[in-house]
């Protein structure tokens, strides 16, 4: 979403009107996440993609006439028995693409969305992508913790939406969620896309090393908001980490119990501990193995460093389901060994944990490639359309 939203908002900001395409729900091996975005300026230049290029040329086309009619769209892809490359789809998946045209007219809170998104500030949109009237598809509901934006048609259907829109905010999910033709919960005919806008969830890189520049990229790379600690002045500067969102000179366990405290850590967080020192390694992972739980504690270090640690921690009173937690060494099994190498063996376990996925090639696998989300799995940033 973000990297298509810059775009998206000079054409907004400038008085014209974009053709938008916006995957809305996917089933089997589609090739792209429901949220993946395209959008088509009026000079015909296209940004994002919906699909990886199987459909790109199809919602092209529809994207620009949804633009110049203004009706909106939902058109499903997928693979016919026989005829699949015409189709376009030639993974197996299917997905269904909601078009329509964004413009100031037909979207005046865009704006704002993208303030909040900029300020890490929680929204959702509910647009209503299906429904027996014409008339209704497309109207839209800006959802915020705490406030409403917009009409969907009536305010039985605004009530049952702004509830499941927040719960799915909170959760951090983007889902197509049905109803009756007036929001009735039993019944069908209206569906409707929640498109929830989280802020960024934290990567928190301890030990401003040449490994931590490496695994900063990485973070920054796969969408998290990267902040790098160190408690050495000389070495947590801003310079060296150029990728980081932020870097913090501190006590490693002083500044983590601290942003427990205030309440800026979540199930999302990602905590990579980089220092293998055992002054600064202890007292941090007894705060980060403690607290309520976050996405994923690695810590660096060789299977000595390891075994060492976990007495540590163990004499300071963790308890093995505690430690168990621990991924270290951090990283699967590549072969890494430059910084860079071993950041994207980093990234790969976090990848892994999240999805269920066990580090193979696929070659020596059967079955779909792509993994449902684990509940109990790391949580990757949430970058769904605004549509």
């Amino acid at each position: 979403m973000q990297d298509v939203l810059a775009d998206l908002m000079r054409i907004w900001r400038s008085g014209e009107t974009a053709g938008v395409g916006t995957v809305v729900r996917t089933f089997r091996s589609a090739p792209r996440p429901a949220g993946a975005l395209m959008v088509v300026a009026p000079d015909g230049t296209v940004s994002g993609s919906v699909s990886g290029g199987c459909v790109e040329g199809a919602v092209y086309d529809l994207a620009g006439e949804a633009a110049r009619s203004g009706r909106p769209a939902l058109e499903r892809y997928g693979v016919s028995d026989d005829d699949a490359f015409a189709v376009g789809l030639t993974c197996g998946g299917i997905l269904d693409v909601f078009v329509e045209a964004i413009s100031q007219e037909t979207f005046p809170e865009l704006g704002q969305i993208a303030d909040d998104i900029a300020d890490h500030q929680p929204v959702a949109i509910a647009t209503v992508i299906e429904h027996p009237d014409a008339e209704w598809v497309g109207r839209r509901l800006v959802v915020r913790p705490a406030t409403v934006a917009g009409h969907l048609g009536s305010s039985r259907m605004d009530s049952a939406v702004v509830d499941d829109a927040r719960g799915l905010l909170a959760a951090g999910r983007s889902e197509v969620l049905h109803y009756g033709p007036d929001g009735q919960r039993r019944g069908d005919g209206m569906t409707v896309f929640v498109s929830s806008h989280a802020p960024r969830p934290r990567m928190l890189v301890f030990g401003a090393i040449d490994f931590a520049a490496a695994v900063a990229q990485q973070g920054s790379f796969l969408g998290y908001r990267v902040t790098v600690c160190d408690a050495r002045p000389v070495f947590a500067t801003s310079a060296r980490f150029p990728t980081a969102d932020e870097v913090v000179v501190d006590w490693p366990h002083r500044y983590l119990a601290a942003q427990v405290e205030a309440g800026a850590l979540d199930g999302r967080t990602i905590i990579c501990v980089l220092t293998h020192d055992p002054k600064f390694d202890v007292p941090l992972l007894e705060v980060a193995l403690t607290m309520p739980a976050v996405g994923y504690v690695g810590a660096m270090g060789s299977r000595r460093t390891h075994d060492d640690r976990v007495e540590r921690l163990r004499a300071v009173g963790l308890t093995d389901a505690q430690i168990s937690r621990l991924a270290s060494p951090i990283g699967l099994d590549l072969g890494a060994r430059t910084p860079e190498e071993t950041a994207v063996s980093i990234a790969a376990e976090i990848i892994a944990r999240r999805w269920g996925g066990g580090g193979r090639p696929l070659t020596d696998t059967d079955g779909r490639i792509h993994h449902e989300q684990e509940s109990s799995a790391v949580q990757s940033p949430v970058l769904p359309a605004a549509n």
